[in-house]
């Protein structure tokens, strides 16, 4: 079995959940015995972590030359050989970290032009990235990251006569933020381009649901499987037992991720001193267009004098996370986005660190499988203080519900029973 991922990348200078995903899916294929997993990525490189599980170096699509022939119209015939003087990997880098990479506004047609595909994707691009597939023999599969460039499974489909699987996991994120008619002609467009789609693949009935409900169609050949993975560490040797209590944040830090809300719960549990000595780490990283929205949150925290009981962890990979996991008791992320799924709740509880999250979204499924936190109702400050409180100053709940979330990861959401699924799905497209 060879299976090509084409990847849609985020620069690596925040948490990307989908990011990991994709990643996820590349290790667990690579699993199964005499399977071929190849990672090509898209718009932008991919980070580090990604780099190191063998992500291929060559970007397609660029998102510099895709933005300048969408924006500046004197460049929308741009010749093919400019692609490669402005896309190259230094500048793609730099303009993952500027302001507005990750924001819907400004980039409506050109998500319009991505999910129909014929003037976003050029004609010899698409050449260029098949002729690249077919370098070392036709795949059985390509698995594309996600519906937002749907436009691509047409062209391949076209060129190679090959299957195409896609990856659902919270385009909702990206297409709501659009103002109408944007929104609805995006979902509108989904649902034709998914003929060309053999099969989707979503990590909870939450995601597909509201698939099915955005696009209207039956959802017949959209396969649930839950992410899972192998931690390769999930501690340093030093931990500190003996240290002050501490809440963590685990994720992109922004508006939609409801860091705010979090930095709100903290201050109010610090000022009633509901919990002693508690302090705050920030892990997850942000873009540039979240600056403005994290400083609110440090001047917040600063002029009720609380400064020196916050930690903010410049990285977020290898021993950093780790060390990250280490200094927490507990971590909550509790998005304003309804999520598809929640990595961090995984990376979390395979370290033994129980978590606080909202009944929103694909939560709830979740840490039903993983038993490794709780989950308040209704979604308000109050309650989500009430139940840090009651988790932060309860060492045994806490050891319980952490040891819990552990166990659980390990045997029910690993990445072996996910290989096992994903292959399944595979290879009854390519019999």
């Amino acid at each position: 079995m060879k299976v090509v991922y084409l990847i849609t990348g985020s620069g690596g200078s925040f948490y990307c959940g989908n990011c990991y995903r994709d990643m996820l899916y590349v290790r667990a294929i690579r699993k199964v015995p005499g399977a071929v997993a190849k990672a090509v990525p898209l718009y932008l490189p991919p980070d580090k972590a990604n780099i190191r599980d063998g992500f291929e170096k060559k970007v397609f699509f660029g998102a510099i030359s895709m933005y300048l022939r969408e924006k500046v119209g004197i460049l929308r015939n741009m010749p093919a050989f400019m692609d490669k003087i402005v896309d190259t990997h230094p500048l793609l880098r730099l303009a993952a970290r500027q302001a507005g990479a990750t924001r819907t506004e400004g980039y409506e047609d050109l998500t319009i032009n991505m999910i129909e595909g014929d003037n976003a994707f050029r004609s010899h691009e698409v050449d260029r990235l098949v002729k690249y597939l077919m370098d070392d023999g036709k795949p059985d599969i390509i698995h594309l990251s996600n519906a937002l460039i749907l436009g691509l499974a047409r062209q391949l489909k076209k060129r190679m006569n090959i299957k195409i699987v896609c990856s659902l996991l919270n385009e909702d994120d990206w297409i709501d933020d659009m103002a109408e008619p944007y929104q609805s002609k995006a979902w509108a467009m989904i649902a034709r381009e998914a003929k060309h789609v053999d099969s989707f693949i979503t990590p909870s009935n939450y995601s597909k649901d509201l698939f099915k409900r955005k696009t209207g169609l039956s959802g017949d050949n959209v396969h649930v499987i839950p992410l899972g993975f192998d931690p390769e560490r999930t501690s340093l040797d030093n931990k500190n037992d003996t240290r002050m209590p501490a809440l963590g944040y685990f994720c992109r830090v922004n508006s939609h991720n409801g860091f705010d809300k979090l930095v709100d719960a903290f201050i109010d549990i610090k000022v009633k001193n509901l919990v002693p000595e508690l302090t705050l780490h920030v892990c997850g990283g942000f873009t540039g267009d979240d600056k403005p929205f994290v400083s609110l949150q440090i001047k917040k925290i600063r002029e009720h004098g609380f400064q020196k009981s916050v930690k903010i962890y410049p990285e977020f990979l290898g021993d950093k996370k780790l060390e990250f996991f280490n200094n927490v008791d507990v971590i909550s992320v509790p998005v304003r986005k309804y999520d598809g799924y929640g990595l961090y709740i995984l990376e979390a509880n395979s370290a033994g660190i129980p978590v606080v999250q909202p009944a929103t979204g694909a939560f709830p499924e979740i840490l039903s499988m993983t038993g490794g936190g709780i989950i308040y109702s209704p979604d308000t400050k109050e309650e989500l203080v009430i139940a840090l409180v009651r988790l932060l100053n309860d060492r045994n709940m806490q050891k319980e519900i952490g040891d819990a979330g552990r166990k659980n990861v390990k045997s029910e959401l690993s990445l072996e029973k996910m290989s096992g699924a994903l292959s399944g799905v595979y290879n009854g497209y390519i019999s």
